[in-house]
């Protein structure tokens, strides 16, 4: 398999440093012209010098693309920043980063180009800034389809698909690890379980437990892996991408729900709460599910109705979930419910519960408390993500006791405050489960690339198929080195707005990369049999859950930049 980086010893010379400076100088140009975009539409969405949601319900379209604008930017700015740390372990970390930065430059243009008038820009003025320097020039060295189709080719004579990681050496020991455990343990049951929509094995739920996979997020004292003094989201991304790469279904998930329910509860539990869960979360000794979609609300998590009612000793609750993964396995459900009847409160009348439950193996279950209540399960047929199920949900008078209020009478009302910071989490864990169905699609491609011959000559000595090769590799780095420089903005407890920028950067680039692979295998690509054919509709996934994109691109994304822009007027 495609695991160590080549690496070269060699200076970083001044003509490439000068490169990356000019890079990083063509992004701030195109940058500013997005913020004056965004700086339009926020003089569109002010009524008597207030905001007006039906306003910006107007201008949703052109506020998406500048939402995609910035996450491409900024996934090319942590591509540069990744190539000027690294260069010197390996000669092809610059031209890639150059490239993918030349690609996202005209991409940008482009959006801005086609939305000008509606977001305030001039034509003209854009025209004239690609065929002036310092966008002309740069994009004439490193955005022909020749520096693609060369990394491509480079990448194929060394049967090699990684570069330098950039992160330290413990990091690099774990990325080591758990790819051996994903090969060895996840890949040989992965294809059986997408094709059979089978559990997963308890075997392997029991091996990553045995790894330390659900104690990545939590810290050291309460029995996980994150240091106690500083936290370390980094090591949960390099566990996910490499559990990923093996499956997204059988494996890349598995630490996800227990991530955000740890860190809901860091947030806002109590310390009794924190003891008694944190230490059997991190152990797999209690397995985790999240339980925030309706069918009537989607995304649209301040809406949410399920019903919470005081009763003696604790809640009962009424209502509906659905999109459940995990739901059957799981014995707590971390549940969001409406604790205050007034609707007009929305998400102020939303509180947290960790709902206690049974496991149950299979598409279907029933549970019925002994006070009377009742708890049904049903998974929704999938065309991809399989293993884990998705699962609608019934509550009818499924009491719980008030200890299960997370936060306890401090907790009420703060619900949607703490699955925020639990999704903010999940939402960079996705992009790192995004990089891990890159990558093993990626690897697919190359050995098909080398191996499969068309009009007497390998697929990979055509040039097209290494400008594919090359383009897919840039996205799967930058997709990585993105997420990684997140994680570190998270660590410091900001990047909350960056987190959901990568991961719609991610998951998009996510479809496209298991497509083209999918292309480069011909027929075979679409065969159940190829791997490929999987995280295609693996993939697929990616772009929905943990917040769609479209969500996350008007209601995190566009709202916080266009807020941003009303305060540098």
């Amino acid at each position: 398999m495609f695991l160590s980086p080549v690496r070269r010893n060699r200076p970083l010379t001044d003509t490439q440093s000068e490169q990356l400076s000019q890079g990083f100088s063509c992004l701030g140009v195109l940058r500013a012209e997005v913020d004056a975009g965004f700086g339009h539409i926020n003089r569109l969405c002010r009524i008597d010098g207030q905001n007006s949601p039906p306003q910006f319900d107007a201008h949703q379209k052109v506020s998406y693309e500048l939402a995609f604008c910035v996450a491409e930017l900024e996934a090319a700015k942590a591509m540069l920043t990744y190539a000027d740390k690294v260069s010197a372990e390996d000669e092809l970390c610059e031209p890639l980063a150059l490239a993918f930065c030349a690609e996202n430059l005209r991409a940008v243009w482009q959006r801005l180009l086609s939305h000008a008038a509606e977001i305030g820009l001039s034509s003209r003025r854009l025209l004239n800034l690609m065929g002036n320097e310092p966008l002309t020039g740069f994009l004439a060295r490193h955005g022909e389809s020749r520096c693609y189709a060369a990394i491509g080719s480079e990448l194929l004579a060394r049967g090699n698909a990684r570069l330098p990681s950039g992160l330290d050496a413990e990091k690099d020991i774990i990325q080591d690890s758990f790819a051996r455990f994903a090969e060895q343990l996840v890949m040989p049951q992965a294809e059986h379980i997408h094709r059979f929509d089978t559990d997963i094995p308890d075997e392997l739920i029991e091996a990553a437990a045995a790894m330390g996979c659900f104690g990545t997020c939590i810290p050291e004292r309460f029995g996980g892996l994150m240091p106690d003094k500083r936290h370390d989201s980094i090591a949960m991304l390099v566990v996910t991408e490499e559990l990923s790469r093996g499956s997204l279904g059988a494996a890349g998930s598995l630490i996800t729900r227990p991530e955000i329910a740890a860190r809901a509860l860091l947030q806002g539990g109590t310390e009794e709460q924190k003891a008694n869960w944190l230490p059997r979360l991190a152990a797999g000794e209690k397995l985790a599910a999240i339980a925030i979609t309706e069918p009537d609300f989607g995304s649209d998590v301040a809406s949410l109705s399920l019903k919470a009612t005081p009763t003696k000793g604790g809640w009962t609750l009424n209502g509906a979930k659905t999109w459940c993964t995990f739901a059957g396995k799981a014995d707590i459900l971390v549940t969001i419910a409406r604790t205050d009847s007034d609707r007009s409160k929305g998400h102020r009348g939303l509180s947290m519960f960790l709902v206690e439950k049974p496991r149950f193996a299979g598409h279907e279950f029933y549970h019925d408390t002994p006070s009377g209540g009742q708890l049904t399960g049903k998974a929704i047929a999938t065309i991809g993500y399989r293993g884990m199920h998705s699962f609608d949900l019934s509550f009818k008078d499924y009491f719980v006791p008030e200890q299960s209020l997370v936060g306890g009478e401090g907790g009420l009302g703060r619900g949607f405050h703490l699955a925020m910071a639990g999704l903010s989490g999940g939402r960079i864990q996705t992009a790192a489960r995004a990089t891990g169905v890159m990558q093993a699609a990626i690897e697919r491609a190359f050995i098909f690339a080398g191996d499969r011959k068309v009009f007497g000559a390998p697929v990979g000595d055509y040039q097209l198929t290494q400008y594919k090769l090359g383009r897919m590799f840039a996205a799967l780095t930058a997709s990585r080195q993105f997420s990684y420089a997140v994680a570190r903005e998270l660590d410091d407890g900001s990047g909350k707005m960056q987190a959901s920028l990568v991961k719609l950067y991610s998951c998009r680039s996510a479809e496209w990369v298991t497509r083209e692979a999918m292309q480069i295998h011909g027929g075979m690509g679409y065969a159940e049999e190829t791997d490929v054919s999987r995280y295609f509709v693996d993939a697929r996934v990616l772009s929905i859950f943990e917040g769609a994109e479209e969500t996350l691109a008007l209601k995190v994304i566009a709202r916080e930049l266009i807020s941003k822009a009303e305060g540098n007027k």
